[in-house]
């Protein structure tokens, strides 16, 4: 007769996973330059303006110096770098 219940395993229960470090990254007004990232996002939360690009997992970032802008169009909210 067994003295002990059985154990079972513990290893992957209630771990929370790290977080994705998503959001904005700068705010309207700032300088920025080529290549800083401005969005990290699932999906199109904000879309690209003028002098910013889309990466493949929809990170917005500049492609030429300037200040950042917020603007609405048609419902969607667009990020610009002029």
């Amino acid at each position: 007769m067994s003295k002990k219940k059985a154990g079972g395993s513990k290893a992957s229960q209630h771990v929370n996973p790290a977080g994705k470090r998503l959001g904005v990254k700068v705010s309207g007004g700032q300088n920025v330059v080529s290549g800083n990232i401005l969005v990290r996002q699932r999906g199109t939360t904000f879309h690209a303006g003028d002098g910013v690009m889309k990466g493949r997992d929809h990170t917005l970032f500049a492609i030429r110096d300037g200040v950042v802008k917020f603007a609405q169009k048609q419902g969607r909210k667009l990020i610009n770098v002029n």
